[in-house]
């Protein structure tokens, strides 16, 4: 009998939860073997590990899986990344606009466009600080709000020192804009993080989209100042949608409140119609014991601790080289569609001998000059569906490596002298791999960052971003219209280092669970 009874103890403890249906469900399907200590009694190590069940918000999340509340987060993030689409697209509008109605050098057109990314690059690691320490959807509401008033100002501007100056403060808003991302993604399951983070992409392209359309029928009759004030109207209904929002859990469980993320996690368990996980709720960084390890938040040297040092660099230099070339790919559309030089789909080499040649010279877009850009605009969805399919096949780094590359081959293409129509589809397909290599970055930066940092490490991310897109006015709409090719090739060569810096990432985050701190927790001898 006693040893039927040794043999009991050899089979691995195995825990059940009871569920509404009446069957039992097998809630330690991992669990290991357990060996009995002489005399056939279960040690006393087995039993407490029985009574004091316990689980992560990871873990949590993932049992709990995407249901309705990630695809009602999904809308509400979606509204404000189709507003900074609007408000980033408008700006290849815009200046074609003013130049004829304030007769604009390309000089002030490209510093009209600088200025809004001057705006963000200087607010970016600001709004990540922010988000870190007060809390995402504080952050989300704060400067929401603020790029909606200043959208609106904006379109009142009586000249174009105030339209600068109230468009750089639109610019300080929109920084914090993609902190949107680290909620988003903060309640995302492991499994369904990265593709979900790329569809939400898909706000973004209808944003871009959407101005392109309405400027077709806007922009003759009413002009540019109701443009403006349609592109901010999003922003005011994300303010007002934040009601619903919930601070994130990961944010919750960092700050010490506990009872809080619990509670959030009850609602989505109860929004997705499953089962909360048995036991209490601990924080991955802490102690087995239930104790938190206390850690600052939204520390900048946290980035650069030896694990992160060489992904940070890199990956500041990805998301310049990211921003440099999309937005670059953007302006250089429609001033291709301007070009003289009889080769670039502008005008012909007899209607270009036909015209005076002036920098001053008026030359408002036409609607076959809108039709293409939105066509280019267009190529945003296939480029974030061609991420979705790879992005768990190649994983993060070679996702972006592999996009960045075919960006820079449809580049160099660009140097053709060829139709309108080939150039078109040369513009879309480069911006196609650019906007999914943008978004990759997206996806693989909050996976890196601990919780403790990774609203800064987004941000930081986004400022070096604002740093390329500062820059590429000057390139799209004042270098080109001196050497178009040295325009074209700067791009493609950029993202040719960009691929480079993508493959030498030292982390791939594919599968990978979020870390909540950058500090390993301690653990006791019976936790080995």
């Amino acid at each position: 009998m006693m040893a039927d009874g040794g043999k009991i103890f050899d089979l691995p403890l195995v825990k059940f939860r009871k569920s509404d249906r009446g069957d039992y469900e097998d809630l330690g399907g991992d669990a290991s073997p357990t060996a009995p200590p002489s005399g056939g009694l279960s040690s006393p190590t087995s039993v407490k590990q029985l009574q004091e069940d316990t689980f992560t918000v990871d873990q949590a999340v993932d049992a709990i899986g995407f249901g309705k509340f990630q695809i009602k987060l999904s809308f509400f993030t979606g509204l404000v990344w189709m507003a900074d689409a609007m408000e980033m697209m408008i700006l290849s509008i815009l200046a074609p606009a003013l130049h004829c109605d304030w007769n604009l050098t390309p000089f002030l057109q490209a510093l009209l466009t600088t200025v809004v990314f001057a705006g963000m690059m200087v607010s970016s690691s600001l709004w990540g600080t922010v988000c870190d320490k007060y809390g995402r959807k504080a952050e989300l509401i704060l400067c929401s709000m603020f790029t909606f008033y200043y959208g609106i100002l904006s379109a009142l501007a009586p000249n174009y020192i105030w339209l600068l100056i109230l468009r750089g403060l639109v610019g300080f808003g929109i920084g914090g804009v993609p902190q949107s991302v680290t909620l988003y993604a903060e309640f995302l399951p492991t499994s369904t993080r990265a593709k979900c983070v790329v569809m939400i992409e898909i706000f973004w392209a209808i944003g871009a989209c959407f101005i392109v359309f309405i400027s077709i029928f806007v922009m003759p009759s009413l002009g540019w100042r109701y443009l403006l004030g349609i592109a901010a109207i999003p922003l005011l209904i994300f303010a007002i949608s934040c009601v619903w929002l919930p601070e994130s859990v990961r944010y919750d469980m960092a700050c010490g409140n506990h009872t809080k993320a619990l509670e959030t996690l009850k609602r989505i368990a109860a929004d997705n119609g499953k089962p909360m996980p048995l036991g209490r709720l601990v924080e991955t960084g802490g102690n087995v014991d239930g104790s938190v390890v206390q850690v600052k938040r939204g520390q900048l040297f946290d980035l650069f601790t030896k694990e992160l040092r060489v992904t940070t660099l890199l990956l500041w230099f990805i998301w310049l080289a990211n921003a440099f070339s999309y937005y670059g790919i953007v302006l250089m559309t429609t001033e291709l569609f301007e070009t003289e030089d009889g080769c670039h789909g502008g005008h012909t080499v007899s209607a270009r001998a036909a015209e005076p040649a002036c920098s001053l010279e008026c030359k408002q877009l036409t609607t076959k000059d809108y039709t293409d850009l939105l066509w280019t605009t267009v190529a945003e969805f296939p480029g974030l569906f061609i991420t979705f399919l790879i992005i768990e096949w190649l994983g993060r780094r070679w996702t972006m490596a592999v996009e960045f590359c075919v960006f820079s081959f449809f580049v160099f293409l660009v140097n053709m002298c060829t139709s309108r129509t080939l150039l078109t589809f040369f513009l879309f397909v480069a911006r196609a791999f650019i906007s999914g290599a943008f978004q990759a970055a997206y996806v693989y930066t909050p996976e890196v960052y601990p919780t403790t940092t990774r609203a800064l490490g987004l941000g930081s991310c986004s400022g070096m971003a604002r740093i390329g897109a500062l820059v590429t006015p000057f390139v799209a709409q004042v270098l080109l219209r001196t050497n178009v090719y040295i325009a074209i090739n700067l791009y493609a060569a950029v993202c040719i280092l960009g691929a480079i810096a993508a493959a030498l990432l030292p982390i791939e985050t594919k599968g990978r669970e979020m870390k909540d701190t950058h500090m390993e927790p301690q653990r006791t001898p019976s936790n080995k």
